[in-house]
């Protein structure tokens, strides 16, 4: 059976809008398929009846999903509170439908509008005009920095999307008080903020390894990459936020002002405020990077010489490891970027078949160091147990380095490979149970690693700040395992899936006390028993900063409290 769910109408004129759009779904059937919204730009004839509507409809099947279901809202009708609301910017409907999609492409919640914030004031006029409202109304609020969430976590059904990249503002290099800083927009892209502090010399001192994000959307998380182990996650290296709160409030905080809110805020999964400026703390930036990559076929030297790296004062500026299963070709693939130590030792190395697991390593240096680098770098190497015929090695500016994904995002493109599914599972496993976690996942439950890169490396605790409201597991050294799918079809994702769910399963049986990095559940059980002994604190930061649940309601932690209202509309 085929129901049409709702038609967006134009009321005014009583017709369908240019930008209307039909979610269909069939139901019924041995499979469950969603189709995506389809325009609707051809039809401008008067709306007589749903009869009429149907004998104009042709539909184009757009996503076929099988047994694997998207999930997918009902549309919305603009509200007139919405279209009362006064902003410097611009308020849209007819781009809901983008804002309902992110990176991971397995949720489609279409919001009631889109906000694109002209200022600061603006984010706040909106968040402060859906408070106002009280818990009669629906609407939440969301904001949407470049789209990189994967559950949905960034949208809001039924609600406002605020378009955080409209917002503005960019980013100034500033050096007073002794230190430098940038001080960059919520919604600037850290690429950006990058290119802006480089023209000064200087750079932030941690990363994400993708940086075509936005600020205030890794600091909601945490932000790590190779560089965490020595300078910790990014929020470990604020100085200042600018926040909007649930209550539509524009509060400076620190950790001299409004403390709470600041540790709060930072990796708080945008419950508690929308952080609109940041203050980071930067470093000089280095001209050069040597980029290093060996292989090991023994897991316990591979974790071993990681945690002696990351422990050591001298070592690497950028440390991370990866799970390689059943690869072909391997050495070859690395051959178009770096240059192998012993090319003929390495033309001989065969990884078919095999686990084996990655060390990637960076030094930084000015061109005018390249030998000190090169002897400092021969002296750490002579450290480690790799299998000495897969020393690859290359130079690269600093930019060019972290930038380095974005290269692969290029590529993708090109294929059509990178709007499709990415169901990725980001786990914080202890030091003392990664071999555990190794022993029961790698080779068992997956057997290969052709979909998508694996991370495992590890992170030092004391580089966190616990006041923060991030979560990781309590002992001094712990590993990101990340499991980095790509789903190009129906099969792919859902074995991808249920490799998800073994794995989490596997954590659980075997007493694997491991914390989800952006984090999904759906149950206030499951979270309560994300945060633990933390949660009360989490909810009490709640009600004080955001006490009608409007902030970020794709993160499925609080339900906004409604209480039924006789002068209540649509809202």
């Amino acid at each position: 059976m085929i129901t049409v769910k709702q038609l967006m109408v134009d009321q005014s004129t009583n017709t369908l809008d240019d930008s209307a759009f039909i979610y269909i779904s069939l139901a019924r059937f041995p499979f469950t398929a969603i189709f995506s919204a389809l325009p609707l730009s051809l039809i401008h004839s008067p709306l007589m009846t749903m009869q009429s509507c149907f004998i104009r409809l042709f539909v184009v099947v757009v996503v076929l999903l099988g047994s694997v279901t998207m999930h997918v809202s009902d549309p919305v009708l603009p509200s007139p509170p919405l279209e009362a609301l006064r902003l410097e910017g611009k308020l849209s409907f007819d781009d809901a439908h983008l804002a309902a999609k992110d990176f991971g492409n397995r949720y489609r919640l279409l919001p009631a509008a889109v906000v694109h914030p002209a200022s600061v004031s603006d984010v706040a006029s909106t968040v402060r005009h859906v408070f106002r409202l009280g818990p009669s109304s629906k609407l939440t609020v969301a904001a949407r920095g470049h789209g990189h969430s994967l559950r949905g976590q960034a949208q809001a059904d039924g609600g406002i999307v605020v378009r955080m990249e409209s917002l503005g503002g960019g980013t100034r290099v500033s050096h007073r008080g002794g230190q430098p800083y940038a001080d960059a927009s919520g919604g600037e892209l850290w690429i950006n903020v990058l290119e802006e502090c480089l023209k000064h010399g200087l750079a932030p001192k941690s990363w994400t390894d993708y940086l075509h994000l936005t600020v205030g959307g890794t600091l909601s998380n945490a932000g790590i990459s190779g560089q965490a182990f020595r300078h910790g996650p990014q929020i470990s290296n604020v100085n200042q936020l600018e926040i909007v709160t649930g209550k539509g409030e524009v509060m400076n905080c620190s950790e001299e002002q409004n403390a709470d809110l600041f540790h709060a805020a930072l990796g708080g999964l945008g419950q508690f405020g929308i952080i609109t400026r940041a203050q980071i703390a930067l470093e000089p930036a280095p001209e050069m990077v040597r980029w290093i990559r060996v292989l090991y076929s023994d897991f316990a030297s591979f974790t071993e010489d990681q945690e002696m790296l990351i422990s050591a004062k001298e070592t690497f500026d950028y440390i991370e490891g990866f799970v390689i299963i059943n690869r072909t070709g391997l050495l070859n693939n690395w051959r178009s970027s770096f240059d192998p130590q012993d090319p003929a030792r390495a033309s001989q190395f065969d990884s078919d078949g095999k686990i084996l697991f990655c060390l990637e390593m960076t030094k930084n240096f000015n061109r005018h160091e390249a030998e000190s680098m090169s002897q400092e770098v021969e002296h750490l190497l002579s450290k480690l147990r790799y299998i000495q015929s897969t020393l690859f090695q290359s130079e690269v500016s600093y930019l060019e380095f972290l930038d380095r994904v974005h290269v692969s995002e290029v590529k993708l493109r090109s294929k059509g490979l990178w709007e499709i599914p990415h169901p990725w599972l980001n786990l914080f496993v202890p030091r003392t149970r990664i071999k555990d976690f190794a022993e029961g996942v790698f080779g068992k439950i997956l057997t290969d690693s052709n979909n998508g890169p694996i991370l495992l490396y590890p992170l030092n605790r004391s580089k966190w700040d616990n006041r923060t409201s991030a979560v990781i597991p309590d002992e001094e050294i712990f590993y990101l395992v990340a499991l980095l799918s790509s789903a190009p079809s129906h099969g792919s994702l859902e074995r991808a899936l249920k490799q998800n769910s073994e794995i989490v399963d596997f954590c659980n049986k075997a007493g694997i006390k491991m914390k989800q990095y952006l984090p999904y559940y759906t149950t206030r059980e499951e979270w309560n028993g994300h945060y633990g002994d933390r949660w009360k604190t989490f909810g009490h930061r709640k009600r004080t900063y955001d006490p009608l649940a409007i902030l970020a309601p794709g993160q499925r932690i609080f339900r906004k409290p409604l209480q039924q209202s006789s002068s209540s509309s649509s809202l």
